[in-house]
């Protein structure tokens, strides 16, 4: 990861914000108040979860396209470009599992159940909010990563020198 400045500042900044927004949002006083939280944040997290999750599994499709097309070209790539191709791929894929998780989160039944300890909700909503900035800072890392090796590839196979 010491080759991706930029990746690592894009998640750290992202993880960043989402921190910055649960402090800004503060601490949930009661029952009712984290329901109404979890309930909001699930309606937007499925949009979230399931453009993320496609996002992802399309970088991985790209990603296979392109390394078959970089075994095809004459040009010669170092272990750089590929070391890079894999990380962006285990980054998409962690990506995608993340979302997976997400949207799995959001299926459970939310409600008010008598049972449940009382900081039930808020715990659900940390976690939930936590989940959704990771999968964010994720698929902002992966796409910069993306970016940054097709900068590499585009360089390494165009003739003129300005890349």
């Amino acid at each position: 990861m010491r080759h991706c400045p930029w990746s690592i500042a894009a998640f750290t900044i992202f993880v960043t914000l989402g921190f910055l927004a649960r402090w800004a949002i503060g601490t949930v006083y009661s029952t009712g108040e984290a329901l109404q939280l979890v309930e909001t944040l699930a309606s937007s997290g499925l949009y979230l979860g399931s453009a993320a999750a496609t996002a992802s599994a399309t970088i991985l499709a790209l990603m296979l396209t392109l390394s078959g097309m970089i075994k095809r070209l004459d040009e010669d790539f170092d272990l750089a470009v590929w070391r890079t191709i894999d990380r962006v791929s285990q980054f998409a894929t962690i990506s995608l599992i993340a979302s997976l998780t997400l949207l799995l989160a959001l299926v459970f039944p939310i409600g008010e159940f008598e049972k449940l300890p009382a900081d039930w909700f808020s715990r659900l909503y940390d976690l939930l909010f936590a989940l959704t900035v990771l999968v964010i800072a994720l698929l902002a890392t992966t796409v910069v990563m993306l970016y940054r090796t097709l900068r590499t590839v585009i360089a390494s196979i165009t003739p003129h020198d300005e890349v």
